[in-house]
């Protein structure tokens, strides 16, 4: 089976469960998948579960930096450093692996902010292993990676607890 490459976009709520519930799916089916969070803790609800899933590999940062609107100019190049790391293992581990599908949730922000390096994003994109199913989560997706990608889904914030200063909620959010 060839491997595609997914992008869920958009500003409404849904895209990491989305992409969560694909990663469950494949492994469900027997799929290897490995998944990685960028700007994202390893404290989400879902991670808990899913750690107990023999077939999934997990690669996180070493270290949360916040919102990047807080962060210092070294703050953000001590990101880009972290944050290209974890790529770079992500992709490694999969290839290595022998993986079916990577699941790179919050790919889209690392990529606009340049946290990865873009140029071997795209390399890595255009030349993945066959077979692997590559998912890639965020807003705003550039139109090269538009271009790459075999599904778009765009999920579209209508209405959001949020507006109404209601918080994120353990279970539903995070």
């Amino acid at each position: 089976m060839k491997g595609l490459i997914h992008i869920y976009c958009g500003d409404g709520k849904g895209k990491t469960t989305a992409s969560m519930g694909l990663a469950v799916r494949a492994l469900g089916s027997g799929m290897k998948v490995v998944l990685t969070q960028f700007m994202k803790g390893d404290y989400s609800s879902e991670l808990k579960i899913l750690r107990e899933i023999p077939n999934l590999q997990l690669v996180f940062c070493e270290k949360n930096f916040g919102f990047v609107w807080n962060m210092t100019e070294e703050e953000k190049a001590e990101a880009k450093a972290a944050y290209t790391r974890q790529f770079e293992t992500a992709v490694q581990l999969a290839i290595e692996s022998d993986a079916d599908m990577l699941v790179m949730d919050e790919f889209m922000s690392c990529y606009e902010l340049q946290f990865i390096d873009n140029e071997k994003a795209l390399e890595f994109l255009r030349n993945k292993p066959e077979k692997l199913e590559v998912v890639l989560t965020g807003r705003n997706p550039g139109p090269e990676l538009c271009e790459i990608a075999d599904y778009i889904s765009e999920v579209k914030k209508i209405k959001h607890p949020y507006d109404k200063g209601i918080n994120s909620r353990k279970g539903i959010e995070n």
